[in-house]
């Protein structure tokens, strides 16, 4: 029976993809295989020597210490893209807010609910009209910052409204540019993009190199009056850089899902309590996606949509199934290799790729694999990871 800890309130379609003969799942679980979470933060935390894998339900993993999880041989995943139309949407309703003025407007039609006098609250509305009427977006310019699952759909949807879209990834996958529409241009750097949007949007992972990606120099770069949409990190974006470009108008508007004191108190800030990817359909695709990954890992070894390990799958036919994790460096798997033909031990299929510096192989093998077998592999140099699947 293999175990599943749970964190935070996963969802039930999640949950009930782990088969209840074979799957343990529970929340106080003491030595679980494996981790399913959304926010909670393992950072500090002690974890039990059993887990072999982690799977956040949701995009960012900065609530995980990764690269403390790595040389444990401990996989971690992430689901991308099944958040990402619940995070669409909510872009579509920020660029409205940002472009119609459309909350000033509510609050100033509130402001009005003491008015007795049915001429004077005609004449009051109709001056609101003429202050709050905005502009259209089509024909505006989006900048999207980020290319993957989530603002590829973004620039797409842009493009149908009639809007111009310029994209900038320095990390562009191919899987991804398949699914962008021709029609986005793309920029040569983020300067670039800036001083040409009119408005942006941000769609980048948090990790120590987009920390404060828009910080005073960007601000600087930014097309006078452009509207920045911030639904994917607060880290993203240096606060006093965005509040001074606010007080100063080169900024029009902050609409972002990551509210503080002193953003709550500013009037050009549009805030909303972390909506990005709470709805309930995208709750569902995620746990569902954590749980599939970490089934497929936890009985066939394979990994799918991890942050630390290369993506690897073969599919199970006869035989006994081992994989291993090493350094990436030349000559584990030869050695591997050699030690399995000197124990007669035939190879039925294999298949071994690398990130970084992480290699992962799949073997099966025509023998059950003794413990002896793998204690000898474990031995082997480089080798820091062993397990008979």
């Amino acid at each position: 029976m293999k175990k599943i800890r749970t964190y935070n309130n996963i969802a039930a379609k999640g949950l009930n993809k782990f088969p209840a003969d074979s799957y343990l799942v529970d929340a106080t679980c003491e030595t679980p295989d494996a981790l399913l979470l959304r926010s909670h933060k393992l950072h500090n935390e002690e974890l039990p020597e059993s887990v072999l894998a982690i799977a956040r339900a949701g995009a960012g993993v900065n609530n995980i210490p990764v690269a403390d999880y790595t040389p444990k041989g401990i996989v971690v995943f992430n689901t991308p893209g099944a958040n990402a139309n619940a995070v669409k949407e909510l872009v579509l309703a920020s660029l409205l807010l940002g472009s119609r003025g459309i909350t000033q407007s509510m609050n100033y039609v509130d402001s009005l609910a003491s008015e007795t006098d049915a001429a004077e609250l005609h004449k009051k509305v109709e001056a609101g009209k003429k202050k709050y009427g905005g502009s259209e977006l089509k024909g505006r310019t989006l900048g999207v910052v980020g290319l993957g699952a989530i603002g590829a759909k973004i620039a797409n949807l842009a493009l149908s409204l009639g809007m111009k879209v310029i994209g900038y990834d320095p990390k562009l996958s191919v899987e991804a540019a398949w699914q962008l529409s021709s029609n986005v241009t793309r920029a040569a750097n983020l300067n670039s993009l800036l001083a040409r949007s009119d408005y942006v949007t941000l769609h980048v992972p948090m990790f120590e190199a987009t920390r404060g990606l828009m910080n005073d120099d960007a601000f600087s770069a930014i097309k006078e009056g452009a509207k920045l949409i911030n639904l994917a990190r607060g880290e993203l974006v240096e606060e006093a850089a965005v509040i001074s470009a606010l007080d100063s108008g080169k900024l029009g508007a902050y609409i972002a899902d990551f509210p503080s004191e002193a953003l709550i108190a500013h009037e050009k800030a549009i805030l909303f309590p972390h909506l990005g990817a709470s709805t309930v359909e995208a709750e569902e695709n995620c746990a569902e996606m954590g749980a599939t990954q970490l089934i497929d890992f936890l009985d066939n070894g394979n990994i799918v949509n991890s942050v630390n390990f290369p993506a690897v799958s073969m599919e199970r036919t006869t035989g006994y199934r081992v994989t291993f994790a090493n350094d990436n460096i030349p000559k584990v798997l030869g050695t591997v290799l050699n030690l399995l033909a000197d124990l007669n031990i035939n190879v039925l299929d294999i298949v071994n790729k690398s990130r970084d510096e992480i290699a992962y192989t799949i073997l099966d093998i025509e023998q059950e694999p003794t413990p002896a077998l793998l204690d000898q592999l474990s031995n082997v140099e480089h080798i820091f990871h062993v397990r008979s699947v």
